[in-house]
């Protein structure tokens, strides 16, 4: 799977024009997207204008009812947990039943980090709620120190897997960068329920989706599952991430550490195009990380793009245009293959490669080869 995509709230952002961006990654062959489902909640247009995750207060949708109690931070009435709305899962199953006519994958992410400027205006913050539950500092809001909140984000997790049971096009992925604010020893055991959480719940529904985690810290961590029964896909973010222990595994790390596990392996954010490519050319460093990570046998591959907002959901840019057509190439490369019967190898690569450079490529011994010389990481 192959995408450019939308800062991750093409859901919760009622401003944000879904049909336009999904024929607009259709008509480029793109066949993946990954929506945030209303946990998280940015500034109006932090980043960029338009960020489809910052929707104006009155244009906000999230899975909860208001309650007819006033005092949500971000306007209106505060929330009642204990109450869906029918007209976010209206429109997210219609979300999803688009996607699914234009060929597109939906991975449905339940959690990103909380951040200490975003907390205060989520709806499982204590003061936005009328049951009071999310009495605590962002720090702890991934973690299962407070039962309270552990309840409201497993029913959570649970009705979204119930809604979109019906649908053959979507992944179910827990939380990105869960320990970015918090430790890895008090995330990992709060991904692990919620692992649970999605296993038990589709344990008495009829379909079975792929779920995926990402990996964040030391590899073999708290915050890895990498091999788990629960777990489906293991997931990078970034190229590489870091060596650091504290830090998150990036996509062709993954490839060069966890393939053994025959699982997926899927790169699903990036640096932030074009804003995050510091003294670079944003299009060819977007071009070249997709086919890195793809033609060296990654299985999804998501740049994250500030050019679809709400105010130009199809991301009608010329540089846009570019970068989309970059990777439909890819993407017709790769489909050229019967890649599913190839591996990672570069051992027929012999020669042609300059001294201190490398290159990723796949094979199946004596039928196929794909090989990519990349330029080299700063």
């Amino acid at each position: 799977m192959i995408t450019s995509a939308e800062h991750y709230g093409a859901v919760i952002n009622l401003d944000f024009d879904y049909v336009k961006y999904l024929d607009a990654l259709k008509a480029y062959g793109m066949n993946y997207t990954r929506p945030y489902m209303g946990a998280v909640i940015e500034l109006v247009d932090e980043h960029v204008k338009g960020n489809p995750l910052a929707p104006r207060p009155s244009r906000t949708i999230v899975p909860w009812a208001r309650s007819n109690v006033p005092g949500y931070i971000y306007g209106g009435n505060k929330f009642d947990l204990d109450k869906w709305d029918p007209e976010y899962f209206g429109r997210l199953k219609d979300f999803l039943a688009k996607a699914a006519e234009r060929g597109i994958v939906v991975e449905i992410c339940f959690f990103n980090s909380e951040y200490v400027e975003h907390w205060p205006r989520s709806v499982l913050y204590y003061e936005n709620n009328i049951q009071g539950a999310g009495r605590c500092d962002f720090e702890d809001v991934q973690t299962l120190k407070h039962p309270d909140l552990v309840q409201r984000q497993g029913e959570y997790v649970s009705k979204i897997t119930r809604e979109v049971n019906e649908f053959d096009n979507v992944i179910l992925e827990i939380c990105g960068e869960p320990s970015n604010s918090t430790s890895h020893a008090d995330a990992g055991p709060w991904v692990a329920h919620l692992l649970q959480v999605v296993h038990d719940t589709e344990a008495k529904l009829p379909k079975k989706h792929l779920v995926a985690q990402e990996v964040e810290g030391p590899l073999g961590g708290p915050v890895d599952f990498s091999g788990s029964p629960l777990l489906s896909i293991i997931v990078g973010q970034y190229v590489w991430g870091s060596d650091a222990d504290s830090d998150q595994m990036g996509g062709t790390k993954g490839l060069d550490y966890k393939y053994g596990y025959n699982m997926p392996i899927e790169l699903n954010e990036t640096a932030y195009y074009p804003m995050w490519y510091l003294n670079t050319d944003p299009i060819a460093s977007s071009r070249a990380e997709a086919w890195e990570f793809i033609v060296g046998g990654g299985a999804s591959f998501n740049q994250l793009n500030s050019r679809f907002t709400a105010d130009d959901p199809a991301g009608n840019t010329p540089h846009n245009a570019q970068i989309l057509s970059a990777l439909r190439k890819l993407k017709d490369f790769i489909y050229s293959f019967d890649f599913v019967k190839m591996r990672p190898d570069t051992s027929f690569v012999v020669s042609g490669v300059p001294g201190g450079a490398y290159c990723r490529g796949m094979s199946q011994a004596g039928e196929q080869y794909a090989v990519y010389h990349p330029p080299q990481r700063t």
